[in-house]
């Protein structure tokens, strides 16, 4: 943790699997303590589509040079309570979240490289905290200093439920849950065996095991650890 006070608040870092609630619940955070939103996964994405629409195959990235990152012309743009991703000056909000993307991020936040080149503008957005960042990484390595972890989990089946309500599929059969489970769960393995930045538990983080919890409980228990901590809530000086 940090000795140092940031001048915008404390850096609240939310970390777990697939389908776990981290990104709606660090939005909801964030607007709740009027805190900045950074989701690490959206720029992972934004790269994903732009190497996938630019006609780079998987079996490339491995390969890709910073160069090559660069020319891609991928930015988050910030603004009040979080970042718009853009490649090539385009807002891709919605092409990020397709299936296709969902189906090769996990392999391209693999690439050293990749990683390495995100890093540095990660960090950059937290330097003066009133951030609320999710990810697999960002309490182990992105924000090791951040003055709150929460580490979220839930059954795979009830993840599995959560992603593709998200995703919109209505009537949704034990089969269809089933399936998405056994992705979420394979997802699961392919993140916390990868060599670079794997997903783990930070040894300071508190566990949440959000199964049996409703959005809202959730978000009031991050909420009350990060007033704990020091949390300013800012959320009366947005206008």
């Amino acid at each position: 943790m940090s000795d140092t006070k940031r001048p915008d608040g404390i850096i609240i870092a939310l970390d777990g699997p697939a389908g776990s609630g981290k990104s709606s619940t660090a939005k909801a955070v964030a607007r709740c303590l009027g805190y900045r939103h950074l989701d690490s996964g959206a720029f992972y994405r934004a790269i994903t589509y732009a190497a996938l629409h630019a006609g780079i195959q998987p079996d490339g990235w491995a390969q890709l040079t910073h160069d090559e990152l660069d020319r891609m012309d991928v930015h988050g743009k910030p603004g009040e309570t979080g970042y718009t991703m853009t490649v090539a000056g385009e807002d891709v909000s919605l092409q990020i979240r397709t299936p296709e993307v969902n189906a090769h991020v996990s392999r391209m936040a693999a690439v050293p490289a990749v990683r390495e080149w995100l890093m540095d503008a990660l960090r950059e957005s937290g330097a003066r905290g009133g951030l609320v960042a999710d990810g697999r990484d960002i309490g182990t390595v992105v924000f090791p200093d951040a003055e709150l972890k929460a580490y979220l989990i839930a059954d795979a089946e009830e993840r599995a439920r959560r992603r593709l309500l998200e995703m919109g599929v209505t009537g949704l059969s034990a089969e269809d849950v089933r399936a998405e489970a056994a992705r979420l769960q394979g997802r699961d393995a392919l993140d916390s065996g990868r060599e670079t930045a794997p997903l783990r538990q930070a040894d300071d983080a508190v566990v949440i095991d959000t199964t049996s919890l409703t959005f809202d409980e959730q978000v009031e228990r991050i909420v009350a650890l990060a007033r704990e901590r020091g949390g300013v809530d800012r959320s009366e000086e947005i206008p």
